[in-house]
């Protein structure tokens, strides 16, 4: 069994994604980032940089104590290797260095640019910040054309097969009118991400805390718990 503890992000949406087309049993702990349960000791000591999502693993492959594991890349390995499925083994050593370029890319590029033109296109309470939007949404068009570029050479994005790589950028790819990219400009884009939208497995992924995805309305109490302020506070 896995714990997995999230909230309804793009984040928390890769390893729910993941644990579905794994078909591992796993039940969900709901930390609610907009009241700062982040923050709560009990989450800090299995995530200790307080950001979700992350798991325990009670029944590890070693047999031995429950293993926390925090950091969505070094999640979706752990799981990759438990489940024995969409990360090629340590001797296919160019496949395996292939999902892993693309999915430090998602973790180091498209994740971080992404939400930063999401924050200041959208989230930023009314304070509109010209360079912010423009640098931020410049950048992450300049990364939907590297993704694209790299489809167009390739059915997914380390190459012939399905991977761990797609799961990861497929949750950011989703909200990308928020981010000022439209992916019709990006047709090969496009294509992977309708076929990856079309996968039972995702959409079920996509269910994680449904119930808690409706209010898009950010008081200002939130607004700081999730943009520094609050962090500041605690530190």
């Amino acid at each position: 069994m896995i714990t997995l503890y999230a909230w309804p992000t793009p984040n928390g949406h890769k390893i729910s994604i993941l644990l579905e087309e794994l078909g591992l049993d796993y039940e969900v702990v709901a930390i609610d980032i907009n009241q700062g349960d982040q923050f709560e000791e009990e989450f800090l000591t299995i995530s200790p940089n307080n950001r979700i999502p992350a798991i325990v693993d009670h029944v590890p492959p070693d047999g031995g104590d429950p293993v926390p594991v925090f950091e969505t890349g070094a999640i979706m390995i752990y799981l990759a290797e438990k489940g024995g499925r969409f990360l090629p083994e340590t001797n296919d050593i160019r496949a395996r260095k292939t999902v892993m370029e693309w999915l430090m890319w998602q973790m180091g590029g498209l994740g971080p640019m992404a939400g930063q033109a999401h924050h200041f296109r959208q989230a930023m309470g009314g304070e509109e910040v010209p360079y912010g939007i423009q640098r931020y949404s410049k950048e992450v068009r300049r990364l939907y054309g590297v993704m694209d570029r790299q489809l167009a050479a390739c059915e997914w994005l380390a190459g012939a097969d399905y991977s761990i790589a797609d799961m990861a950028c497929w949750p950011w790819a989703r909200p990308s009118r928020r981010q000022g990219v439209d992916k019709a400009d990006f047709p090969n884009v496009k294509r992977w991400f309708d076929a990856m939208s079309a996968r039972p497995a995702v959409q079920a992924g996509m269910e994680l805390l449904a119930e808690h995805r409706g209010n898009k309305t950010l008081t200002d109490d939130a607004r700081n718990l999730l943009f520094g302020r609050g962090q500041l506070e605690r530190d």
